[in-house]
């Protein structure tokens, strides 16, 4: 008996199309990123009549060569500024995205699944500071890390663009809709076999809700290490820039030197990649959970 045959239809042809027209689409930046970073200057400014060259003619490491020439100390390691750049980067935004998921999921769980006085009211709130451009609170913010004698110091600066992303709203709002999903009965029987609430929410509430926990990961580093305005205007001294900072003052500095920028906009994209790609099961299920009802 042989199997039959599968037979392809127009709108599954037109479909892949548009997928693949979208992949080739939304991956040629990193492409050209990545491939400029390798190219002599030659290759990336066009001359006129001039065709443009998609492949480097000769790969060179130079811009990455210049990118590590200035040094620094870390711990009293010496390292290149554009590493410090990073470090500080991933530390930032790793930070947050630590701070955030556990404050987030702890509060939208007890929005979800508590009864208590002005419930409506606090999460109404949430959704309202939702809508408030982040360009309306910089000021404050920045007096408040200000009076707090954050800014004056390398670290203490980090921590002024760390505090006011762990208080993210969206964060906030992610983990109580995933919340709503818990059964009430799971979390009834863990109060009668006499489980704390610390218990409860690590051994019954969170293992339901992991798949947002994950792709709330993915949003807040996104969210911390793309918060360029309140970068710019908490980290001033040049050991506390995070990469993006780093490379906009290179950008200031030699304006028509883009290897150089795209060299460090291509080492900028590594960890994305990386929390991406360790993330990204627990992002899909996040997206998808709730869409299919059994």
């Amino acid at each position: 008996m042989t199997g039959k045959k599968k037979i392809v239809s127009p709108y599954y042809v037109v479909t892949v199309i548009i997928l693949a027209f979208l992949a080739v689409f939304f991956l040629f930046p990193l492409y050209w990123i990545v491939t400029g970073s390798v190219k002599e200057k030659s290759d990336i400014i066009i001359k006129s009549g001039e065709m443009v060259k998609w492949i480097p003619t000769t790969v060179s490491w130079d811009n990455f060569a210049r990118l590590f020439k200035s040094k620094t100390e870390l711990f009293g390691i010496g390292m290149p500024m554009a590493i410090r750049w990073l470090f500080n980067s991933v530390f930032i935004s790793a930070t947050a995205m630590i701070l955030t998921c556990i404050t987030a999921s702890l509060a939208g769980y007890v929005l979800a699944k508590k009864r208590f006085w002005g419930k409506r009211l606090i999460f109404s709130l949430f959704v309202c500071a939702m809508a408030l451009p982040k360009q309306v609170i910089l000021i404050p913010l920045m007096k408040e890390m200000s009076d707090l004698g954050l800014i004056h110091s390398v670290w203490g600066s980090m921590f002024a663009v760390i505090c006011p992303v762990v208080g993210w709203p969206f964060g906030v709002f992610m983990m109580k809709q995933f919340s709503e999903n818990i059964p009430v009965s799971l979390l009834e029987a863990a109060r009668i076999d006499g489980a704390g609430e610390l218990t409860t929410f690590i051994n019954v509430a969170f293992p339901i809700i992991r798949p947002g926990f994950g792709a709330l990961a993915i949003f807040t580093f996104i969210n911390s290490w793309n918060e360029y305005p309140l970068q710019l205007v908490m980290l001033t001294q040049n050991e506390s820039k995070t990469i993006a900072l780093g490379i906009a003052s290179k950008l200031s500095e030699m304006s028509n030197d883009f290897g150089l920028i795209m060299a460090g906009a291509a080492l900028a994209s590594v960890p994305i990649i990386i929390v991406f790609l360790c993330f990204q099961k627990y992002f899909t299920q996040g997206i998808t959970m709730g869409a299919v009802k059994g």
